[in-house]
């Protein structure tokens, strides 16, 4: 299996242990954050389909017919939920219907540039609204599917072009009063797809995450009074060599054996409980995985001085 950190065990615990403190600004709010509303950019990761469907495990409800999509929330919905917001797919009692997602599936980084786009046009930001971003997924991907027609070097720097217009979306918001809390993209060479292209198609794959989430972090303005960053493919290195800290047993392998979103705790491979596993599919965080990034961006919602 594809092995991409040489650091020691104990060094990466100590990582996992401040992921929560390290990540946004390094200071802390004096008066609570209440933002007017949120909304969300990204792709599958941040979307629900009209029915209420996630891109990950779906749940039933207690009546044990209906899918009930406020179980097993994905992480948009734990933010949502920290400040009583829900989403309207996926509405919440005594919750507000304050949060929106633009996400589409698919969605690579010059859709998230048109999803900017569409929400200025329909009326722009309000002051302090509360964003969420995640994308770049599918750009390291196509990226990937280029090699060899184009060199090694030739995607690392588009890869890099991409974050950085990533981060230019963000810098873009924030000037237009919005607060973001961005995650970088999971690092895709320890995805079960990853894992699948063999030792060097999974250093490529890893090389390319790096490379955008790199020019991600350092694009983007540095004052965590208005942008605050979770790194959640430090996050999925540090689960892959050691899932049992985040009270994971599987961070290699799928859980679900039918397509996303129609994934449900009933199609997932025989003996596995989808919150013990890092990936839904071959590309897509699980339970597991969502539950760990819903925790990193509640506390940057919460926590930073927005």
């Amino acid at each position: 299996m594809f092995q991409p950190l040489r650091r020691p065990l104990a060094w990466l615990l100590a990582g996992a242990a401040v992921l929560l403190a390290a990540c946004g600004g390094g200071t802390s709010q004096i008066q609570a954050f209440e933002p007017p509303r949120l909304t969300v950019f990204g792709d599958e990761s941040s979307s629900f389909t009209p029915e209420g469907r996630k891109y990950t495990v779906n749940e039933f409800g207690t009546d044990g017919q209906t899918l009930d999509c406020n179980a097993s929330p994905i992480w948009i919905q734990d933010v949502a939920r920290a400040f009583n917001f829900a989403f309207p797919e996926c509405p919440l009692t005594g919750a507000q219907t304050k949060a929106a997602t633009r996400a589409a599936p698919g969605a690579r980084v010059a859709d998230v540039v048109r999803q900017v786009d569409a929400h200025v046009a329909a009326g722009g930001f309000l002051n302090e609204e509360l964003v969420l971003v995640l994308a770049g997924t599918w750009d390291v991907l196509d990226l990937y599917a280029q090699f060899p027609a184009r060199s090694r070097d030739e995607l690392i720097n588009e890869a890099r072009a991409r974050g950085i217009r990533l981060a230019e979306q963000v810098n873009r918001m924030v000037g237009l009063g919005a607060r973001v809390v961005i995650s970088t993209m999971p690092d895709m060479g320890l995805s079960p797809y990853g894992i699948a292209q063999g030792a060097d198609g999974a250093r490529l794959l890893t090389d390319l995450s790096a490379a955008l989430n790199g020019r991600v972090r350092a694009t983007i303005i540095n004052d965590g009074r208005l942008i605050g960053l979770i790194l959640t493919d430090e996050f999925v290195q540090v689960a892959a060599r050691a899932p049992g800290y985040f009270n994971l047993s599987n961070a290699k392998d799928a859980v679900c054996t039918a397509a996303l979103p129609n994934c449900t705790t009933r199609t997932l491979v025989d003996g596995a409980s989808a919150n013990l596993y890092l990936w839904a599919s071959d590309r897509w965080l699980g339970t597991g995985g969502h539950r760990q990034l819903g925790a990193l961006a509640v506390a940057r919602a919460t926590l930073n001085p927005f």
